[in-house]
């Protein structure tokens, strides 16, 4: 049973990854809103989810003594996620819709989606909080739900204004305003920079992180479930995964590390859903031999094969000859067992 502090770390965790996901989000919608009271909205509520985070993070520290490896690793996997997703998202909405108007009124309608899910997040987060006692994440979650309630309200009340405005351009002919005037250039340039700087600056750091943190049981299989359920069939390590029956997947299976079956087994069971595949990935699950395994190189694992005893050996030879199969490490494996 998890520990009441768990749960609020961990309710602190999802606050804490959509706070910051929101706030990319926020930003490129800014950059195509044109000048009014729901940009002006945007942007009082982007300063208020900044603040959020803020808070959030340092009710994360004040509790860091009571957290668990198991939620310290998911939380970092969470924050990470939340990012990726906004940083993977902004570029879209700068684009998205036949017209500005049309792009600003989409925009609101996620905006309203993203309110009601903080909202969810925060009511939960204050229940669970009052219901061990902890008053001060309880009344930190009420504070913040109340915000995010009031900017539900706000969009919901400018819907009717963005929808006329959409009338109007796309049915009347008459633009109230040119998206190319709101920055919204920049924003995309700005955008792509940082998930370039991102991806190369934080490649190395990413790995390290991911390493430790799937030194915590069950933290690999929790990470390939969050890739799957927002992978698209390009990120899947089978290539054109949508047009393969399931006799070609189920042939490339043993290919894939623990992340990898995880992620295809998610996608597979929100799309295809097809029994021969997900009885092959759950033959082939399990766990790795050690923390990191199915990212080493023939030749490192080979290395630390000499300095394992006997039955880590074996455990690698029952795996290896289960999934990927390589000579390079059987034959590694059954030399040191040999030489014992």
């Amino acid at each position: 049973m998890a520990e009441p502090t768990q749960k609020i770390v961990q309710y602190l965790n999802e606050a804490h990854a959509t706070e910051l996901a929101l706030t990319r989000v926020l930003q490129s919608q800014i950059a195509i809103t044109p000048a009014g009271s729901y940009r002006s909205g945007l942007e009082k509520h982007l300063g208020e989810t900044h603040d959020h985070a803020r808070r959030v993070q340092r009710r994360l520290n004040e509790l860091d003594s009571a957290r668990n490896p198991l939620q310290v690793a998911v939380g970092v996997a969470e924050g990470v996620l939340g990012q990726a997703l906004a940083l993977a998202k902004t570029p879209l909405d700068l684009v998205r819709g036949a017209s500005g108007e049309e792009k600003v009124l989409k925009n609101a309608k996620d905006t309203c989606a993203t309110e009601a899910l903080e909202i969810a997040t925060y009511i939960a987060l204050e229940r669970v909080a009052r219901a061990a006692g902890d008053v001060q994440t309880a009344d930190l979650a009420e504070s913040i739900r109340q915000d995010e309630q009031n900017m539900l309200d706000r969009v919901l009340g400018e819907l009717p204004t963005l929808a006329d405005a959409v009338i109007g351009s796309e049915v009347h002919g008459k633009s109230s305003f040119d998206v190319s005037e709101t920055g919204a250039a920049e924003t995309a340039r700005d955008a792509k920079k940082t998930v370039d700087e991102a991806a190369r600056d934080g490649k190395e750091r990413a790995k390290a992180t991911a390493r430790q943190a799937r030194k915590v049981p069950g933290i690999t299989q929790a990470e390939g479930r969050a890739k799957g359920a927002v992978a698209t069939e390009e990120d899947l390590a089978i290539a054109r995964y949508d047009d393969r029956t399931a006799d070609e997947i189920t042939g490339r299976l043993t290919d894939l590390s623990q992340i990898e079956l995880a992620k295809v087994n998610t996608y597979e069971r929100k799309n295809g859903d097809r029994t021969t595949v997900l009885d092959r990935i759950s033959v082939l699950r399990g766990d790795e031999p050690w923390a990191s395994y199915d990212e080493l190189s023939v030749a490192e694992i080979a290395k630390a094969v000499r300095a394992a005893d006997n039955d880590t050996v074996r455990t690698v030879v029952s795996y290896e000859r289960a999934h990927k199969n390589r000579a390079g490490v059987l034959n590694a494996a059954e030399r040191d067992l040999a030489g014992k």
